[in-house]
């Protein structure tokens, strides 16, 4: 049986962002934004929050807690249908969270922004699992619970081939461009949900 999902409180966001950073951290992509590995989870997590303070109030970010109320799970979807209000400060706010790997995170923004879909949507920008927890279709029901509520479509950036065979499971398919690419070759893959 599935724990609950619930609505991620203001309060839970920075361990949201933690454990995005924590459950992506052996992703080329995160490596590629930070190659520090002394400092990377920091950062990420850092950024994550920051991303997902925003979809809290333009979207969504559900989670799941373990038997001891530690958050294990989560989904962070921004609402496309409409246009998204401006993360206050951002640029500021994101050169004092990234510090010298600001250019990096700027390319990360440019290459999305350039391929995201016009077509109104839901963005699911991070499915996040605990290590430990993996496994366990978390992931799947997190997902799912979204769906079922959507009369839109969804996109996402997968990060790898068994991401991409997740999303494609839960009837995501791939868009031409499919694959897209970092400055440094680290590759993101375009997936759309009619």
């Amino acid at each position: 049986m599935t724990a609950p999902i619930r609505p991620a409180t203001a309060a839970e966001i920075p361990a949201v962002g933690r454990l995005i950073a924590r459950a992506f951290d052996h992703l080329p992509q995160n490596r590629s934004l930070v190659p520090d590995d002394g400092v990377r989870l920091a950062v990420m997590a850092a950024f994550f929050t920051l991303l997902s303070g925003s979809a809290r109030e333009a979207g969504a970010v559900d989670v799941i807690e373990d038997a001891s109320g530690s958050l294990v799970a989560t989904a962070v979807w921004f609402d496309r249908t409409r246009d998204l209000p401006e993360i206050p400060d951002y640029e500021q706010r994101l050169r004092a969270v990234a510090g010298r790997w600001l250019p990096h995170f700027a390319a990360l923004d440019e290459l999305f922004e350039k391929h995201h879909p016009q077509e109104p949507h839901w963005h699911l920008a991070f499915l996040a699992v605990d290590r430990t927890h993996q496994g366990a279709g978390l992931g799947s029901a997190l997902m799912q619970h979204t769906h079922d509520r959507l009369e839109a479509p969804a996109y996402l950036e997968a990060t790898n081939d068994d991401n991409v065979r997740l999303y494609r499971r839960h009837g995501y398919a791939d868009m031409s461009p499919f694959d897209i690419h970092l400055p440094d070759g680290t590759p993101f893959f375009r997936m759309w949900r009619p």
